[in-house]
C-alpha cells in the first residue's frame, strides 16, 4: 500500500509554498496537479515521477472528481507515493475533503498539508489586511457561485449583515449578483471592494470602488478568474500599504534600465 498527501500549493508565488509541501513533492511516485498550481514548482518532482495534470476551467472540468479520486485510490494501493498538488489550501474551496473521505473508504493512508489560501495572500499582496483591529474583527471565506434557491439568498442576508470583511472566490463571473444580493440585504453602497486578478504572481492586477462601482470596474478592466474579490473597509488600507505591484513596477523600471 502506498500513501497519499493531500498538498497545498499556495496561492500562486512559488516561493509561498510550505517546506512540507515540497518535501511531499520531492519524494512522490505520481502527482496529480491542478490549474492553479504554478508549474515551477514541478521541478521539485523526482525524475521518472508521474506527472497528472487534472485542470478546470469555469464551466468545464478536463478531470471530472470522481475520476480524480479513482485516480488516487488505484495509484496508492499500487504502492505507489501520490501527492494531490492544489492551488491554495486543500479544504478551502479545493474538494480536498471529498478526496480525503474517498481515501477513507478505501483504507489508503493519507497526510493534509495546509497550504495559504488566496483570500489572506492575494488580499496581503494587494496591501489589504483581512482583519484590522479598527475596523474588522471578522473575515468569511466564500464561494462566489450560486444557486438560485432561498438558502442561498439566506446566506447573502447573513454576510451582509453579520461580516465585517468578504473574501468571494470565484465570484467574477457572479459579481452582479453578489452585488445586488448585498446591497438588498442592507450592505453600504459606499462600502469598499477590491477585485485582485492573479494575486501574488507577476501578473497581479488590483482595481478597486466600492460595492455600488465595482460590477461596472471588473466588465470595463476586463477582469477574468482567477480573481479574489475582497468587500470591506480594509479595503481601504490599500492605499497606505499597497507594496507588491509598486514593487513589481519599479523592477521592471530597473530591468529596462
Amino acid at each position: 500500500m502506498g500513501n497519499v498527501y493531500l498538498v497545498g500549493a499556495g496561492p500562486g508565488d512559488p516561493e509561498l509554498i510550505t517546506l512540507k509541501a515540497v518535501k511531499c513533492i520531492q519524494k512522490a511516485d505520481v502527482i496529480l496537479y491542478d490549474r492553479l498550481v504554478n508549474k515551477e514548482l514541478l521541478s521539485y518532482a523526482k525524475e521518472g515521477a508521474d506527472l497528472i495534470y487534472c485542470g478546470k476551467l469555469p464551466d468545464y472540468h478536463l478531470m471530472k472528481q470522481e475520476t480524480i479520486n479513482h485516480f488516487l485510490v488505484r495509484y496508492a494501493k499500487s504502492g505507489k507515493i501520490v501527492t494531490r498538488l492544489k492551488g491554495g489550501d486543500p479544504f478551502v474551496f479545493g474538494r480536498g475533503a471529498e478526496e480525503a473521505e474517498a481515501l477513507v473508504k478505501h483504507g489508503i493512508p493519507f497526510e493534509i498539508v495546509p497550504g495559504i489560501t488566496s483570500g489572506i495572500a492575494a488580499a496581503a499582496y494587494a496591501g489589504i489586511p483581512v482583519t484590522h483591529r479598527d475596523v474588522s474583527a471578522s473575515v468569511a471565506f466564500v464561494a462566489g457561485h450560486h444557486k438560485n434557491d432561498e438558502k442561498e439568498e439566506q446566506k447573502w442576508a447573513s454576510l451582509a449583515k453579520g461580516i465585517d470583511t468578504l473574501a468571494i472566490y470565484m465570484g467574477v463571473g457572479n459579481l452582479p449578483y453578489i452585488q445586488e444580493q448585498l446591497l438588498k440585504n442592507g450592505k453600504s453602497k459606499d462600502t469598499p471592494a477590491a477585485l485582485v486578478h492573479w494575486g501574488t504572481t507577476d501578473v497581479q492586477k488590483t482595481v478597486t470602488g466600492t460595492l455600488e462601482t465595482i460590477a461596472e470596474i471588473a466588465r470595463t478592466e476586463k477582469i477574468t478568474n482567477p480573481s479574489m474579490i475582497i468587500i470591506g473597509e480594509v479595503v481601504r488600507y490599500r492605499e497606505k500599504i499597497s507594496w507588491f505591484e509598486e514593487k513589481a513596477s519599479e523592477a521592471a523600471i530597473s530591468g529596462v534600465l
